[in-house]
């Protein structure tokens, strides 16, 4: 499998506080992976680098086999946040035209979309089982529901990596089954390839197909046998590949629900 991110030798600090320190990993194609850490670890620093949206002190990432620097194919990068206007339900919009939103590059400013652009769009919510919902208002959708038409909003585009922060935020249990549920099956069928971040370790373990721990500014690539001894805050981890993981030592992962 060719990786589609690749980050070597990252370092980061704001201001004189060190946050990230010779960060090494690799995503590859069709894979699921959860990144997980204690709070202020440094988790949604590593997103905003890899977005772009931040410059890293040394190091390299490149996506899709390009130095992120130099990167145009946004598109094929699919963010969903955390937290936005929409998922809040601020935002006076059906499903389909947030949706559509995501095509305005295509249909262009100032024009309408076309049928064909609509017929995509609701293709997209129907991947993720909302295709009854197309002219629902998002402030009239449940939490869940809200998360799925931004899902659907990034496949619309047909992302080559959805990049997620913490997706289950603020959701039921039940709800936040059905959603992991989603993305296994966008993963294993459709191939697309997924990195979220997450403190919901001991549900995401049952679906992703790699888990990283960030912790005491450094990561590592935990074995699904390791899971129970993360979530007892027992397990030390001895020092990993350098191809696998930044990190030296030993320390403790708590990323944890």
């Amino acid at each position: 499998m060719k990786p589609l991110i690749e980050v070597e030798n990252l370092k980061f600090s704001y201001k004189t506080k060190q946050v990230l320190d010779d960060i090494r990993f690799s995503v590859f194609e069709r894979d699921f992976v959860a990144m997980t850490g204690a709070n202020g670890a440094g988790k949604s620093t590593i997103l905003k680098l890899l977005l772009g949206e931040l410059t890293p002190d040394a190091g390299s990432i490149r996506l899709l086999g390009e130095d992120v620097s130099q990167f145009q194919d946004w598109p094929s990068i699919g963010y969903v946040p955390q937290k936005s206007l929409v998922t809040e339900g601020r935002f006076p919009a059906t499903a389909e035209e947030i949706v559509l939103a995501n095509l305005y590059p295509q249909i262009g400013l100032m024009r309408f979309p076309k049928k064909a652009h609509r017929e995509k769009a609701r293709k997209a919510l129907a991947m993720v089982g909302l295709q009854e919902e197309v002219k629902t208002l998002i402030g009239n959708m449940s939490g869940g529901q809200q998360q799925r038409v931004m899902i659907a909003r990034v496949l619309v585009s047909e992302p080559k990596i959805m990049i997620l922060d913490e997706p289950t935020t603020g959701i039921d249990a039940q709800t936040v089954k059905a959603l992991y549920e989603l993305l296994a099956r966008l993963n294993q069928e459709n191939g697309l390839t997924i990195l979220m971040v997450t403190h919901d370790l001991a549900r995401a373990s049952a679906y992703v197909s790699r888990i990283f721990c960030l912790e005491e500014d450094s990561l590592l690539e935990l074995e699904k046998s390791q899971i129970l001894d993360e979530l007892s805050h027992k397990h030390k981890h001895p020092a990993r590949d350098a191809q696998t993981a930044g990190f030296k030592g030993e320390g403790v992962c708590h990323g944890h629900s």
